[in-house]
């Protein structure tokens, strides 16, 4: 057994500190220092985690984390600088080496921050100036660490047994897990903006492995995540839930290569609407780099298929989506974006620069990290549902192939030809007949999106992106 603990948690933890009087504080010491903009983030966290292995306990760590970014303006110039160190003489030489950096690097007549306009109310009606109360998204909650340690590892412990004892065939395991994180997030800028917000997790899991008769061996897992302990499900549940995908690979083989169509499971699919991300994400679009480039207001896609983008997704159960925050990490008020409606493509999704990029405004979605400028991120990426359960879709299938899992990166965003290896289960008379493996499934996500011919009911949320079942037809599975 492991067990961690960073010092740097230890003495964070010590310090009590207002994320949000520091990062306004920070600001105010770039733009006496010189700066004709600045933009300050500030984050701290702590984590446990446990895993545990046929029933011992392999690892078990205990983090915690506080540091603060720094990005500066010099006219058109910018810098970025990030630190642990809280102390004043550690923000001190933040600003300064920042102040420094910026005046030497080269003009960007793009780069800047949002327009002080573009900070004003958001969905909740926030004042210009003033983030989106976080209390309306529902984004933390205590109870993720009300399971004093022994029980968190307990915990992993019955998730893991509960897949060992399913079934005589489940030999093995590559383990059962449980996680729990909070998290704390403040900003600052120039152009008035200050806002924070905090956010919880929790999560239990287990991958059990199994061999058939021939020896083989077979591995799946499941997973429960959110951002309450309450809404977990039970570790026996899972567990059990893992056993079944588990055993259902048992005999996979390889099929003849031919064109079927293709089933999604909402797993499968939600990658597949990952890839769709990239593709729409203003970095790529504003370099030529995606097959969406200049298809704005095209139909791209059949009419079934609707994609959201909602920073602001509060889910069924009352607590805030896993991609939902006040505010993008320009500070810009979070909102929600219709990316492709009934087919046609409607929106990319940009952040400040690409939008000056490409003479557009802001979509509010931002994303950075405490260094360097802001990326494109999404909130809650989803598919609208259909009205078909996933027992119809396959129903209604002669022949097919149902994909559980995907594997490689054989996604050209550029081009959108697209071929991952697969793994799933052969439909045969609207039946799942045996386990596949060894296949690849190819085709060009521009004539995919036109392809789908059926989008499920069974819409769950269990990360940022999700999606329903989906059929795509014309694809081509390369077997033996």
């Amino acid at each position: 057994m492991t067990q961690t603990t960073p010092q740097s948690a230890q003495s964070a933890a010590d310090i009590d500190i207002d994320l949000q009087s520091l990062v306004t504080e920070v600001v105010a010491l770039a733009m006496k220092a010189g700066a004709t903009d600045a933009e300050a983030v500030a984050r701290e966290g702590d984590e446990f985690s446990v895993n545990v292995r046929m029933g011992e306990v392999e690892t078990i760590t205990e983090s915690g984390s506080r540091a603060l970014g720094l990005r500066v303006f010099a006219g058109k110039r910018s810098a970025s600088t990030s630190t642990s160190d809280l102390t004043p003489a550690g923000v001190r030489k933040l600003v300064e080496g920042a102040i420094a950096l910026a005046r030497i690097t080269e003009e960007d007549p793009f780069a800047g921050l949002p327009e002080a306009a573009e900070f004003g109310a958001g969905e909740f009606g926030a004042a210009p100036g003033e983030a989106s109360s976080a209390d309306d998204l529902h984004l933390y909650f205590e109870d993720v660490y009300s399971l004093p340690a022994a029980e968190r590892v307990e915990w992993a412990r019955r998730c893991e047994a509960a897949a060992l004892k399913a079934d005589p065939r489940i030999k093995n395991s590559d383990g059962g897990s449980f996680d729990a994180s909070t998290g704390r997030r403040a900003m600052a800028n120039s152009r008035g903006f200050v806002g924070g917000y905090r956010s919880s997790y929790a999560g239990v899991s287990a991958a059990p492995l199994a061999v058939d008769a021939d020896g083989k061996m077979q591995r799946d897992g499941w997973w429960s995540s959110a951002r309450r302990f309450a809404d977990l499900e039970s570790p026996e549940a899972v567990g059990a839930e893992a056993a079944r995908r588990t055993l259902r690979r048992l005999g996979a083989r390889r099929v003849p290569t031919q064109r079927v169509p293709i089933v999604f499971s909402p797993e499968a699919a939600r990658t597949l609407i990952g890839s769709l991300f990239e593709a729409v994400s203003g970095d790529a679009v504003w370099r030529g780099a995606s097959f969406l480039a200049g298809k704005l207001g095209e139909t791209i896609a059949a009419p079934k298929l609707t994609l959201i983008d909602d920073n602001l997704m509060i889910l069924p159960n009352g607590a805030g989506g896993f991609g939902s925050s006040p505010f993008d990490a320009e500070g810009l008020p979070s909102r929600r974006t219709a990316v492709i409606e009934q087919g046609v493509l409607k929106s990319y999704l940009l952040n400040t620069y690409t939008a000056r990029k490409l003479e557009m405004k802001s979509t509010h979605n931002a994303a950075r990290g405490l260094a360097g400028a802001p990326g494109i991120g999404c909130g809650n990426l989803f598919v609208l549902p259909g009205a078909l359960s996933e027992e119809r879709i396959l129903g209604e299938l002669e022949a097919g192939l149902y994909v559980t899992s995907l594997m490689g990166f054989g996604v050209n965003v550029v081009t959108g030809d697209y071929s991952r290896g697969a793994t799933g289960l052969w439909i045969e008379n609207g039946e799942l007949t045996h386990a596949v493996e060894e296949v690849t499934i190819a085709g060009n996500l521009c004539e995919m999106l036109k392809n789908i011919t059926a989008i499920g009911s069974d819409l769950e949320f269990r990360t940022a992106i999700a999606s329903p079942t989906l059929r795509i037809d014309g694809m081509t599975v390369a077997g033996s």
